[in-house]
């Protein structure tokens, strides 16, 4: 079976500047260069969905200085991202809320993805400012005003970008084992795998090496 939708939790920015004496904005910055070239590869290896948990609803927690750069951060290269994802057919799909998110930064990824809407290669997701279970609850509300009942096929066409199909595999850096709310849903039956490498030390060979190990895996999805 195919690997169609490989989700990754970009996990330990901020350690890998840290062990690297580096500001954690260093981390970002780097964390960012490398989805560009995990974007890439991914096209390159006609994988058709790859999604990066990149900012979750929690993270707002984090010390103010470091969410201000990453905000600003998105503001100065989502735009570049996407005419540079455009010229490669691949298709910019942003999943999360609102919320919080500066009114700036939530136009410009207005335009990101129209920029890329007409491409028909890979298509990447960021999942920004996002929560799992913000997008079911956000799901579940509209079933019912629209479509009068909650049930598994009502809340799955209200998920954010529904035509993104479910996960089949999760794969999270730097050591750490969970799924910290990452597409709860289309996560259901994904396989999982876990890197001790930081998210700044991947590669676009990684896939590769993620692609392979996918193909051991034996899905049987409960039956």
């Amino acid at each position: 079976m195919s690997l169609v939708h490989l989700g990754i939790i970009a996990d330990g920015n901020r350690r890998w500047a840290k062990e690297n004496g580096l500001p954690k904005v260093e981390g970002h910055r780097q964390g960012l260069k490398v989805i560009e070239q995990l974007v890439a590869a991914a096209a390159k290896l006609e994988i058709p969905y790859i999604t990066f948990y990149v900012f979750s609803t929690e993270n707002w927690g984090r010390e103010k200085a470091e969410v201000d750069h990453i905000m600003k951060l998105a503001e100065t290269k989502i735009l570049k991202m996407a005419e540079k994802m455009a010229a490669n057919n691949i298709k910019l799909l942003i999943l999360g809320t609102r919320g919080k998110v500066n009114p700036t930064l939530t136009s410009l990824a207005e335009k990101a993805e129209k920029i890329t809407a007409d491409c028909t290669g890979t298509t990447a997701c960021f999942c920004f400012n996002y929560g799992g279970e913000q997008e079911i609850a956000d799901a579940a509300n509209i079933a019912i005003e629209v479509d009068g009942e909650i049930t598994p096929k009502t809340i799955r066409k209200h998920l954010y970008h529904p035509e993104v199909p479910d996960l089949d595999m999760v794969v999270r850096t730097s050591g750490e084992e969970r799924i910290s709310g990452f597409m709860l849903w289309r996560a259901a039956y994904a396989e999982l795998m876990f890197i001790k490498k930081y998210f700044p030390e991947m590669s676009g060979e990684d896939l590769e090496t993620i692609l392979s190990e996918y193909e051991k895996r034996n899905r049987r999805f409960g039956k």
